[in-house]
This record gives structure tokens, sequence and C-alpha cells, in this order.
């Protein structure tokens, strides 16, 4: 018998088998059906290279079907999935708090020191309530139409102000 004749004959057992344990197990979620038959087709094939066709194929798919489902189950047991992300996980670590902190600390100095009204302004859009451009212009006492200027004046005085504290690095990375 060949491998497609053996999973041919076998693939209606075996979709049957994982509908009937999958649905038994929907509340516990553990078995998804696509990666519970891609287990199975694995085993077939190890004993086809092994010991051949399955002697009783019904037999053999409901037993495979029920083996890799406790052991997909077995092993979501024991899995802690991250809360996060790894690298979520780095950027909020003691170390990237104190920088962030160090960053935001710098950030807001700069933005106090900047002249006219501009502080007012860039202190409102970074504002941890989230405040929308309606909100921040009536915060202000200045119409709606005139903020997003006057936050285009004042980010570039920012940005001027700051390219002027922090060294440029030369081509290539180099510093002065």
């Amino acid at each position: 018998m060949t491998y497609d004749l053996v999973i041919d004959t076998l693939r209606p057992l075996v979709i049957a088998e994982i509908a009937a344990e999958v649905s038994a197990e929907t509340h516990a979620g553990a078995t998804e059906p696509r990666d519970l038959e891609q287990a199975v087709w694995l085993r077939l094939l190890e004993r086809l290279d092994k010991d051949g066709p399955p002697a009783d194929p019904a037999a053999w798919a409901s037993a495979t079907v029920r083996s890799e489902a406790r052991r997909t189950r077995r092993t979501a047991l024991r899995e802690t999935p991250y809360a996060g992300e790894p690298a979520e996980a780095v950027e909020h670590g003691p170390e990237q708090r104190a920088l962030t902190g160090d960053r935001d600390r710098a950030l807001h100095a700069a933005v106090r020191r900047l002249p006219g009204r501009c502080p007012r302004v860039v202190a409102a859009f970074l504002s941890p309530r989230d405040l929308t451009y309606r909100e921040i212009a009536g915060e202000l006492g200045i119409s709606q139409g005139s903020l997003g200027p006057e936050r285009s004046r004042c980010l570039g005085c920012l940005r001027r102000m700051l390219a002027s504290e922090v060294a440029a690095p030369e081509p290539w990375g180099k510093e002065r």
C-alpha cells in the first residue's frame, strides 16, 4: 500500500475523530483541530517508516487522535503564557523605566524653558489625560483653528533648542 493510499483511506477517519475530540473538549480550548491533525499525520508517517500501515485503520486513527489530544492538553496545562511578548517584558524592566524617566524629566525641563505660551501648549499635548484639540483649545483660551499652527511653532522652537543642547553625531556615527 502506498503512502497516498493510506492517507486517503485514513483522512475521513482522522477528520471525524478530530471533530469528535475537539467538540467534546470545546470548553477546554487547548486543542486546535489543525494542530491535532498535523500531529496525527506526523505519527502516521513515523509509523509507516517503522511498521507499515496500521492493521486496523479505524482503531489506529481513534487511538492516535485521543493520544495526541491528551498530550496537547497536558502540554497546555504545563505551559504558562507570557503576560506580553518577551521583548515587552524587557522594555518595562527597571533599567528601561529609569531611562524613560530621565528622558521624560529632560523633556519637561526643556518644555518649561520655551518662550511665551509654548510651555502651556506643549504641556497640554504631553498631558497624560490625552486631551482632544477642543479640550486643549478651551483650556488654553485660544481658538481650535489656531492650535495646530501654534503647536507647530512651539515644537519647532523645542526642536531647535534641543538640537543645540545635544551634540549631533558626525558622519559614520563619530561624535565630536
